[in-house]
């Protein structure tokens, strides 16, 4: 176990050791707590959600691999995990809530009946968490999606039904905003696409606009909903094109003032998400993120501390975006302990956005404006070996949650106790 005198003498030395580069440290800690990380309730089930008894995830653009004991197969059992998740880090999170995750009772109910009372169980639970809820339609494993179209399909009963379902996942996000004080973001995303050429892209595309319309055609307050639109480049099923991509929701939500999420894994590799955040922001009044790491043709791996999260969370802090950017998980990984796959993703984005707010950005920018790129190139390369590592360590001590790797034992034992048991 980490020493708290250990600890606490480490952040003296980090704190004096940024306050020669003109940084305050713990200026730095109190803007961390305004990054509020939306966890991904599917991490823990592997996207099963709670439809059917035995509800497990069926195509429709995503795949999940890996058998790891542990999977949360009740309600219960989920809560339980992500109370476990969120005792391990530092802050208030938040939880990204699915629509298939509701609390069903064991009944049937299509999608296009959903109501706020199966997911009544979920805002009780956060509000005695002190923590806010965000919220997804699910487009995806369903009959009527099995051609690989839902809100663009050609077929106008499964188009209809795909309405109806986002209209209704609007309203329990506006009921659930409004319980708990906080807006929830009900963010979009489809896995509309053709596995091989498609002729009349063009045609989707008109009705997806269409859908889109209509299900936006009854307005709620900013206080208790905020809609998003979430792209992607291509999917399983989808590699030859995909419906929703970049361009069209990118234009689609500077037309009609939504939010647009960017999800990490949905671009090409060598894109760069953190470069597109102040472009999108001079248009756009807020933006999503999902942090995610894509590996080859797979957009979800588990988030690590890499370059590419690291730029994202340069550049929201860069721009002075914390309060108009919003931070969600979502990856899934089945075969590794989930609770630790949630904990090492969540810490790796926090640790991003503190390394961020620890840049001397002051002494950048005047390099910058003045023409010294040697200098300002040198002082970006000496802010990498800064012990931010200390501060996130005391951050964690004043939280009262494990500093460095005293994590990793707490959730080995709890496997053991509760997990391998399941």
């Amino acid at each position: 176990m980490k020493n708290e005198e250990a600890v606490v003498s480490g952040y003296n030395y980090a704190r004096e050791t940024y306050a020669a580069l003109g940084v305050d440290t713990d200026e730095a800690l109190r803007k961390l707590d305004q990054v509020k990380i939306s966890l991904h309730c599917w991490q823990a089930d592997d996207v099963g959600g709670f439809e059917t008894p035995d509800s497990k995830l069926e195509g429709g653009g995503i795949q999940v691999t890996g058998n790891f004991p542990g999977r949360a197969r009740t309600i219960a059992q989920l809560m339980e995990d992500i109370e476990k998740v969120m005792s391990l880090l530092p802050g208030k999170q938040r939880l990204n809530l699915h629509a298939i995750y509701g609390d069903f009772g064991g009944e049937k109910v299509d999608r296009d009946q959903i109501e706020l009372k199966h997911f009544q169980s979920w805002i009780d639970w956060a509000k005695k968490a002190g923590v806010g809820l965000d919220f997804n339609p699910t487009c995806f494993s369903h009959p009527f999606a099995e051609d690989g179209f839902t809100l663009s399909s050609f077929h106008e009963g499964h188009r209809k039904f795909w309405i109806e379902h986002v209209k209704r996942t609007r309203k329990i996000a506006v009921e659930i905003g409004r319980q708990l004080g906080t807006p929830c973001i009900n963010n979009i995303w489809i896995p509309d696409g053709s596995k091989d050429l498609s002729v009349d892209r063009n045609l989707h595309r008109e009705l997806l606009t269409q859908s889109l319309d209509e299900i936006f055609v009854e307005e709620y307050s900013p206080l208790h909903l905020k809609d998003s639109l979430e792209g992607k480049l291509f999917g399983l099923g989808a590699e030859a094109m995909t419906v929703g991509s970049h361009e069209f929701y990118l234009a689609y939500a500077v037309k009609n003032r939504k939010i647009l999420c960017y999800d990490m894994g949905h671009f090409h590799p060598t894109e760069q998400v953190g470069d597109k955040i102040s472009a999108a922001l001079q248009f756009l009044d807020e933006l999503l993120l999902h942090i995610s790491r894509g590996v080859h043709w797979d957009s979800d791996h588990v988030v690590i501390l890499n370059d590419d999260v690291q730029l994202v969370a340069q550049e929201t802090v860069r721009a002075n975006a914390l309060q108009r950017v919003h931070v969600a998980l979502d990856y899934f990984d089945a075969s590794i302990n989930r609770i630790g796959a949630y904990v090492v993703g969540a810490r790796a984005t926090q640790l991003a956005f503190l390394s961020a707010l620890l840049e001397p950005i002051a002494r950048l920018r005047e390099f910058e404006e003045s023409g010294r790129n040697f200098e300002r190139l040198a002082l970006l390369e000496v802010a990498k070996s800064k012990p931010f590592g200390a501060v996130y360590d005391y951050y964690c001590l004043v939280n009262d949650v494990p500093a460095g790797e005293d994590y990793i034992k707490e959730i080995a034992d709890h496997e053991k106790r509760i997990l391998i048991n399941r």
